[in-house]
């Protein structure tokens, strides 16, 4: 009987998705919809993901595999729509590299780190741990020489780290049972800030549509490489109805169109204000994988929250938004 219920939800999906995804190619979505509404959109959908993400894990999605087929399924859609859009995918042959080296940090490093963080903890700890995400971008940005960063940025940088600390304390079976699970989950954070200050340079000869359809088409091709020995043992009958509507979810509401809707707003508000609706994606996640997931958080974690949230308000200030979902 779930496993009819299940297909009913993926199919219901399935057909949402044609419905909007038919709605953002007309351009009805530019022009109709407040870009403030476009960004909480998006960010309850990336919040959601986490969720959606442990649910699929753990029933009966290998971690590459649905990650792979995930990303190569997006990576066609959504370069079709680039294309329709702009008529054209070129990119010049000076910017390869870098390309290639944002690929491998936001696509497959990232992929690899975040799936595997969801598989050996819980999807509340990995979203709290990816609140460290705008504190990376500050660090690598000052590394790169892109920005420079005031003894404050340090301090946020270190209270937030000691927020990641409470939360691996606290999490089920101390630092000892859950720390690889943190560690790929700041490994993740880390691979998606980099991604995000390597698009700086390119967004000022690119639209940012141009330069995630080119990643994402790159990037696909190793993690898939990677997956190929989950995919080739994958048990694709077992996987019920509501587990091919988590993937369905990831694929259109977490990928497709939050990169959609996430560069039209950013088109028409700008990064800085942005970036103040992606701060609130760990804290969205958490609660999310709390409530439905029925999850829980100890005391420390509760309050390594807090912390990493400080961390945040203490380092804001206008810099290039963090683009893409996980």
């Amino acid at each position: 009987m779930s496993s009819i219920v299940g297909s009913l939800i993926a199919a219901r999906l399935y057909r949402t998705a044609d419905t909007v995804f038919a709605r953002l190619s007309s351009g009805a979505v530019r022009h109709r919809v407040p870009p403030d509404v476009l960004l909480l959109t998006t960010v309850l959908f990336w919040s959601f993901n986490f969720t959606v993400l442990k649910y699929a894990l753990t029933h009966g999605w290998e971690p590459l595999s649905f990650s792979s087929v995930r990303f190569a399924i997006g990576a066609v859609i959504f370069s079709a729509f680039t294309f329709g859009r702009e008529r054209t995918l070129r990119v010049r042959r000076r910017d390869v590299w870098l390309l290639l080296g944002a690929a491998a940090l936001g696509i497959w490093l990232n992929q690899l780190s975040i799936v595997y963080a969801v598989t050996l903890t819980g999807a509340a700890t990995v979203a709290l741990v990816f609140g460290t995400l705008p504190i990376f971008v500050a660090v690598i940005a000052r590394a790169a020489g892109t920005e420079h960063l005031r003894l404050r940025h340090w301090v946020a940088t270190a209270i937030s780290f000691g927020g990641v600390a409470l939360v691996a304390l606290g999490a089920s079976g101390g630092i000892r049972g859950e720390l690889g699970g943190v560690l790929l989950a700041l490994c993740a954070a880390a691979t998606w800030a980099g991604y995000s200050v390597a698009m700086g340079p390119l967004m000022q000869r690119y639209s940012p549509y141009r330069i995630s359809a080119f990643v994402l088409l790159v990037g696909a091709v190793p993690l898939l490489v990677s997956a190929a020995g989950q995919l080739a043992r994958q048990d694709w009958d077992a996987l019920g109805g509501l587990a091919w509507a988590a993937f369905v979810y990831s694929l259109f509401f977490s990928l497709v169109f939050t990169n959609i809707m996430w560069f039209t707003a950013i088109d028409r508000v700008g990064a800085a204000r942005a970036s103040l609706y992606a701060n609130l994606q760990p804290f969205l996640g958490a609660f999310f994988a709390l409530v439905v997931l029925s999850e829980s958080l100890g005391a420390l974690q509760v309050a390594g929250g807090f912390v990493i949230g400080a961390g945040i308000l203490l380092a804001r200030r206008a810099r290039p938004a963090v683009a893409g979902g996980d």
